[in-house]
C-alpha cells in the first residue's frame, strides 16, 4: 500500500519541481559552461518550458506502460539530438518557442486525461516535439563549443528528466497516485499555456 505521507507531499514536490530553476529562462551557453559536456547538461534545465515537457514524456510513458515506458524516454533524447544538429548548422525550423510551448500543453493534456493512443502515434507526437526542443539547444552552442560533447551532455540531462517523470508516473499504480499524476499533467499543461501566451505576445509585439 502506498504511504499516505508520500501522496500528501508529492503534489507539493511536483509544484517545486515545475517552478523556475533559474531566474533566466534560457541563459547563454557562455554563462553555464564552455560549450562542452557540462554546458550541454545544464542547458535543458535552464528553461521551465523544457523541463516540464521532458518530465511529461516520462509521466506519459509510465501511464502507457510497456513498451512505451522505455520507448518514449529513449526516443525523445535521440530525436532531440537531430533537432540540435539542425540548430547547430542553422537549418531554420519555424515557430520554435510556440512549438516548445505547445509540447507542454499537449503532453500535459495527454497525462491529465490519461490518453492511451497507439504507440506509433505517441512516438510520432513526441518526435515532433523533440525536434522543437533540440533545436534551441543546438542553436545556443557557442562557435567555440564541442558539438559531440555538448549533445552528449544534454541527451544525458534530458534522459534524467524523463526518468524523474517515470518515477513520479509509477504512482499511477495506486488510485490516489493517479490523482497526483493527473494534477501534475494539468500543471504542465498550464505552464505550457503560459509560455504559449508569452510567445504569441512577443510575436505580436514584433
Amino acid at each position: 500500500m502506498i504511504n499516505q505521507n508520500t501522496v500528501r507531499w508529492t503534489p507539493a514536490a511536483a509544484l517545486l519541481m515545475l517552478m523556475p530553476l533559474t531566474a533566466l529562462a534560457h541563459v547563454e551557453s557562455a554563462v553555464i559552461g564552455d560549450g562542452g559536456f557540462i554546458s550541454g547538461m545544464l542547458h535543458p534545465v535552464t528553461g521551465v518550458d523544457h523541463v516540464v515537457a521532458m518530465v511529461a514524456v516520462g509521466l506519459w510513458g509510465a501511464i502507457l506502460g510497456q513498451p512505451a515506458i522505455w520507448v518514449l524516454p529513449v526516443a525523445f533524447p535521440l530525436v532531440m539530438a537531430v533537432g540540435s544538429i539542425l540548430g547547430i548548422i542553422g537549418i531554420p525550423v519555424p515557430a520554435i518557442d510556440i512549438g516548445v510551448a505547445l509540447s507542454g500543453i499537449v503532453l500535459g493534456a495527454m497525462v491529465a486525461t490519461v490518453s492511451r493512443p497507439p504507440l506509433a502515434v505517441a512516438f510520432f507526437l513526441i518526435s515532433i516535439f523533440a525536434i522543437y526542443h533540440g533545436y534551441p539547444h543546438g542553436a545556443a552552442l557557442p562557435d567555440f563549443g564541442m558539438p559531440l560533447l555538448y549533445i552528449s551532455g544534454f541527451v544525458l540531462s534530458t534522459g534524467l528528466l524523463h526518468l524523474s517523470g517515470v518515477a513520479l508516473g509509477l504512482l499511477f499504480r495506486w488510485r490516489r497516485g493517479q490523482l497526483v499524476v493527473r494534477v501534475t499533467g494539468c500543471i504542465i499543461a498550464f505552464v505550457g499555456a503560459y509560455y504559449l501566451l508569452n510567445s504569441l505576445g512577443s510575436t505580436q509585439a514584433v
